[in-house]
């Protein structure tokens, strides 16, 4: 069920699927993130006992922008969204970036977590490096150090010029594809410069969870693909090694997207894991 919900002053489009055990997703890429992904794999488990919550961040998708798009503020809408569900314990769900802040709202809000999923994501910036050096050894068209600074650094133009620029890294975030794969991707995506700009110029340069994530107790499932180019292998080993009650799952076919490059095995392991953290009955 497709929902509008107004929650700290911003309209959010939320999907909500299922009845059970509650669990929200957070998608990841500011100013191009939406829900939709997330509601189709994780609405797997809607007809599997599970209350699935997924929607597009402020500033993100269809939902309304306003400033600031800090992760306090990001965080801020996740909590007065499960308390205006009336979810109690819930099983929170971050990819990519939506990883940044799913970490973030277990070390704020640890109340309300039952269980972390991770999703190809990383606890600091302290890997761009490698993806840079990645990008650029690709030999892909219209990849230039200049372009990734300035994508990077969240110093984008508009939302044609950041159209443009994902375009260019697109294939690297993909084992195998076909040029279909790649055009029917970007055409669903919808472009917002500025919350982009605002992540990554503002949020990105602080962000470094690294020496917290020894006080995360909830139990947390660390997933990535072995061929992840954006947050590295090393990132998400560096998050198992220090969350106590965590559990790392390498994908060895996928890139920065085993939820669709091996999706029974990803569903597999996140549906093991809830059944430990937030049982049906």
């Amino acid at each position: 069920m497709l929902k509008k919900l107004t929650v700290n002053g911003v309209t959010l489009w939320v999907e909500d699927q299922g009845s059970g055990p509650a669990i929200i997703t957070l998608h990841g890429g500011p100013g191009m993130g939406s829900r939709h992904d997330d509601a189709n794999v994780f609405g797997t488990f809607a007809a599997e006992g599970y209350r699935v919550i997924s929607y597009d961040q402020r500033g993100n998708g269809n939902s309304d922008g306003a400033e600031p798009y800090s992760h306090e503020q990001f965080n801020a809408d996740t909590e007065a969204l499960r308390q205006e569900l009336g979810l109690d314990k819930i099983v929170i769900v971050g990819g990519s970036y939506g990883g940044f802040l799913a970490l973030e709202y277990a070390l704020h809000y640890p109340e309300s977590v039952a269980g972390v999923v991770l999703r190809d994501t990383a606890a600091s910036s302290a890997f761009q490096f490698i993806a840079h050096k990645r990008a650029m050894d690709s030999g892909l068209p219209g990849i230039t150090q200049e372009m990734l600074n300035r994508l990077f650094g969240g110093q984008v133009k508009d939302d044609e010029e950041f159209r443009s620029m994902y375009q260019a890294i697109l294939p690297l975030y993909w084992v195998s594809y076909t040029q279909k794969d790649l055009d029917d991707h970007l055409d669903s995506i919808t472009f917002r410069a500025d919350t982009h700009n605002w992540a990554f110029s503002i949020n990105q340069p602080k962000y470094n969870l690294v020496d917290k994530l020894k006080t995360i107790q909830a139990p947390t499932l660390v997933l990535c693909g072995r061929h992840d180019w954006i947050t590295p292998l090393e990132a998400s080993e560096e998050i198992a090694s220090e969350i106590p009650n965590s559990k790392l799952v390498v994908f060895e076919n996928s890139g920065h997207s085993p939820q669709n490059e091996e999706r029974e095995k990803f569903l597999g392991e996140v549906r093991q894991f809830l059944q430990q953290v937030a049982p049906t009955f």
